[in-house]
């Protein structure tokens, strides 16, 4: 195994190694079929993710999540589910020269045809947020995502957080900021009119990603960053142990976690929050039914 210190990527597999594309993106929709090709229709299904005359800003960070989603776009317009439109947009945000020329790499073998742009955000944050850098960080980067996509003409940027980072944000915040918030897989910008975020591989597994990647000779870097490294990050680690340890208690615990976002009962809560403002369930004590002890 070769690593590039201080890049934030591993080469686990020889270039050499990497599978011919039409198998690859065969693999798809025939090896990976329920694991990834299913699970990427029903998100875009379930939630509305892709509409007649769509222009989507796909996100290609280099890392496997966005390569993958990258080829499930593609096989989706091979498809003919739907007329819409790909825009596949990567963002340089002053990656180390060995991390550029992967990210490159794997893009041009996978024909993914990326339109890199460059920001150098990782020296922007490193002044500004020396102490916590990842948050002004992400912060910036999906600002110069939108920015990119609107001057492309797109109506979404879609983004590859898969099953396992919505669970993990979900508990960070439950856990460290004492908030019931999570990933959804639409919402619409803020900063950026008539422009929304896609998260159409919601409902694929972390494990199921990384196989795909192994088994097709794929090495795809990490975040990348040369500003945090091992400096922070600890609290997403410190969650997938925890949910790790639970699994061993409850192998569902995982879906159940997921699943909780969707079933909030808001007759069981004591409070909550809706554009801004917060309510207590007191709010509407007096109208409630009478319930038994």
């Amino acid at each position: 195994m070769e690593r590039l210190a201080g890049s934030g990527c591993e080469l686990l597999i020889p270039l050499s190694e990497r599978k011919p594309l039409k198998e690859i993106e065969r693999s798809i929709i025939k090896t990976y079929r329920r694991q990834l090709w299913a699970k990427f229709n029903k998100a875009v299904r379930d939630y509305k993710l892709v509409e007649e005359g769509d222009r989507i800003a796909v996100a290609v960070s280099g890392g496997k999540d966005s390569l993958l989603m990258a080829k499930l776009f593609q096989e989706m317009q091979k498809h003919g589910v739907c007329n819409f439109e790909l825009e596949f947009i990567a963002m340089d945000p002053g990656y180390h020269d060995s991390n550029r020329e992967l990210l490159l790499d794997n893009c041009q073998y996978l024909n993914i045809p990326i339109k890199l742009f460059e920001s150098r955000i990782f020296d922007i944050v490193d002044h500004i947020a020396k102490d916590y850098p990842c948050y002004m960080c992400a912060r910036m980067r999906r600002g110069a995502l939108y920015s990119k996509a609107q001057e492309l003409g797109c109506n979404k940027l879609a983004l590859g957080h898969h099953f396992d980072d919505v669970i993990e944000t979900t508990l960070i915040n439950m856990f460290y900021a004492g908030a019931f918030k999570t990933m959804r897989p639409k919402l619409k910008s803020k900063n950026f009119k008539n422009m929304e975020l896609i998260r159409p591989m919601i409902y694929i597994r972390e494990d199921d990603i990384k196989k795909f990647a192994s088994n097709n000779g794929i090495s795809a870097m990490n975040c990348g960053c040369v500003v945090a490294a091992e400096r922070t990050s600890s609290k997403r680690r410190e969650v997938k142990e925890i949910i790790r340890e639970l699994k061993k208690i409850n192998s569902d615990v995982d879906s159940a976690i997921f699943n909780s976002a969707r079933n909030v009962n808001l007759d069981s809560i004591l409070g909550w929050q809706k554009n801004g403002k917060r309510y207590s369930y007191l709010d509407f004590y007096d109208q409630a039914e009478t319930e038994e002890d």
